[in-house]
């Protein structure tokens, strides 16, 4: 079986028993089962050009990569575990946080270039500004006028 591409899939519950419990996770009845690996994202259209405001709570700034190839601006966030305050006595009973990466890409046009994207990244929310794709001119059709 193939993983899906967006995290939900008709498959994916196939082999879940229906009714195996009833949780209450309101993330999991909002955005499916795989909310965890999605970006939530918001997109404003402006006169000039765009605003997404991505997620990515728990991120570092250098965790997260930007990527403009084909129109395609490609947003990849990864980051492990740390180590810290590793008891040596004792071991893992429970562990709930994220370790893995996410990746989700969005079409932007083939005429905007890296220079034309503008990244902040603040308060566990990364913020990009980018114009409009202009629209491509069609060449003028000159009509030869004929003699006779």
């Amino acid at each position: 079986m193939l993983p899906s591409i967006f995290g939900e899939s008709l498959f994916d519950d196939w082999f879940d028993f229906p009714f195996r419990g009833f949780e209450s996770d309101v993330d999991r009845k909002l955005y499916g089962k795989h909310a965890a690996r999605v970006m939530k994202t918001d997109l404003k259209e402006h006169d000039e050009g765009y605003e997404l405001k991505v997620d990515l709570p728990g991120f570092k700034k250098d965790q997260i990569d930007l990527q403009l190839q084909n129109g395609y601006l490609t947003i990849t966030a990864s980051k492990g575990l740390e180590e810290e305050g590793k008891d040596k006595k004792g071991k893992i009973v429970h562990q709930e946080r994220y370790s893995g990466s996410m990746t989700r890409s969005f079409y932007i046009g083939e005429n905007v270039n890296e220079e034309d994207v503008k990244a902040k990244f603040e308060d566990g929310v990364l913020t990009l500004d980018f114009p409009k794709e202009k629209p491509v001119a069609l060449p003028e059709h000159k009509t030869i006028q004929i003699e006779g």
